[in-house]
């Protein structure tokens, strides 16, 4: 049992950071030399940990083999565009100027069922609206609508706004006060304290969310009771 225990932690690990030198990318959106690779990742793990005969090494040794070739790869394919089209293949556009590119449907295995169905997901009704519909290298669609069936931008209206989209920084999270957020902020825990009394909490334990905005406007949210 404590074998089993052991293998499986240190595969799990061991994957885990493999998929993150892999970067922060969704299923959806993995190349496909990523995809392969995460696939064979998860078979090359999943036998010694159900196979106590099999030395961990023997897991061990090709999964470090699949990670060392999978960034070798990204190396290459940074430096080298031939490399990277070979091995992440190239966007196709499907729709131009409103026109469907059935060649193109036809090379990527690409229905016209599929294409509506992401032309509505997107609130395109119709193909006469899109100026360009690419299928990137991910297999997700970027659709880019004619300039006409865009809404119009406060530019463009000739209004003049200020900016006002703010990112705000989390000091308190479910209860633990974020200390390296407090210094990035130029605050410190007796200004934390101090907001905190003011809104008569005695605690950071006591707040569920707290952030502060470039502006200085502080958003609190206590803690809800258990019922």
């Amino acid at each position: 049992m404590i074998t089993a225990f052991t293998r499986t932690v240190i595969l799990y690990f061991l994957i885990m950071i493999g998929l993150r030198l892999m970067g922060k990318r969704q299923i959806g959106e993995l190349e496909p030399s990523e995809l392969v690779l995460t696939m064979m990742l998860s078979d090359l793990a999943a036998v010694p940990m159900q196979d106590f005969g099999i030395p961990l090494l023997a897991g061990i040794i090709p999964i470090l083999t699949l990670l060392s070739l999978s960034m070798l790869l990204s190396q290459l394919s940074l430096h080298n565009l031939r490399f990277r089209a070979l091995v992440c293949g190239t966007p196709s556009i499907l729709i131009r100027n409103g026109q469907l590119q059935q060649e193109a449907m036809r090379k990527n295995r690409y229905t016209l069922d599929e294409l509506l169905e992401e032309l509505r997901g997107q609130g395109i009704s119709g193909i006469e609206d899109v100026k360009y519909a690419i299928l990137e290298n991910s297999g997700q669609l970027s659709i880019l609508p004619w300039t006409r069936q865009k809404p119009p931008t406060a530019s463009q209206l000739g209004l003049k706004l200020e900016d006002d989209v703010t990112l705000p920084v989390v000091l308190v999270n479910d209860g633990r006060a974020l200390r390296k957020n407090l210094i990035s902020c130029g605050k410190d825990e007796q200004w934390l304290q101090e907001e905190l009394r003011k809104r008569h909490l005695s605690s950071p334990k006591e707040v569920f969310l707290l952030t502060l905005d470039e502006h200085g406007q502080v958003i609190c949210v206590k803690k809800e009771r258990p019922a």
